[in-house]
């Protein structure tokens, strides 16, 4: 362990649209002691995506293979798809003192903080509900019918955010990277840790 301490677990979820995945690549890039987990999913690579990267991209029974071995410290269905997170990583990243942000749904959230407890758990989310809906079409990746179902799902999630430790709105990506920088440098000195 890097002097004596073991690693952050930091979960991030929000509703699709919110700037999670932007504000995730920011805080990693300003973070030294910080890696990312990278998931695994059966859905297929969006463009300019690159497994191992973004994510391992594997096929469903790859998935169910991993899944009944124990591989995984949380996983879900989420758009018709499942995601998991590789538990080796995170142990060995841990163990070595590096904190480890885990960009998950609030499915994924509620198993790691239930498996562990200390872990801490941040909702990104936006100004106005429109915004979500904005910030999805000007995307330009998703059909209609694919934008109005994560927005449904968006909604569902947000009756989750009483379950978080944190809230950090994200109305400009600067602000609300500060904020979430504040939130590490907390965590990173509580005696308790």
């Amino acid at each position: 362990m890097k002097n004596g301490r073991r690693g952050l677990l930091i979960v991030v979820s929000a509703g699709s649209g919110a700037g999670k995945s932007t504000l995730c690549r920011a805080l990693l890039r300003r973070r030294r002691n910080l890696v990312f987990s990278i998931s695994v999913t059966t859905r297929l690579p969006r463009p300019g995506e690159r497994d191992g990267r973004e994510y391992y991209f594997v096929t469903e029974a790859a998935f169910q293979s991993m899944r009944a071995r124990k591989n995984f410290i949380e996983w879900a269905r989420v758009h018709k798809h499942f995601y998991g997170t590789p538990k080796n990583h995170i142990e060995r990243m841990r163990g070595a003192g590096r904190d480890v942000l885990l960009d998950i749904d609030v499915q994924g959230a509620m198993q790691v903080k239930r498996r562990f407890p200390e872990a801490v758990l941040i909702f990104i989310t936006t100004l106005r509900f429109e915004d979500l809906r904005r910030r999805l079409r000007a995307r330009r990746s998703e059909s209609e019918g694919e934008i109005r179902r994560r927005l449904t799902d968006a909604r569902r999630e947000l009756r989750f955010l009483s379950r978080y430790d944190y809230e950090v709105v994200n109305d400009k990506i600067p602000a609300a990277l500060k904020r979430l920088e504040s939130i590490l440098d907390a965590e990173t000195l509580r005696i308790r840790r």
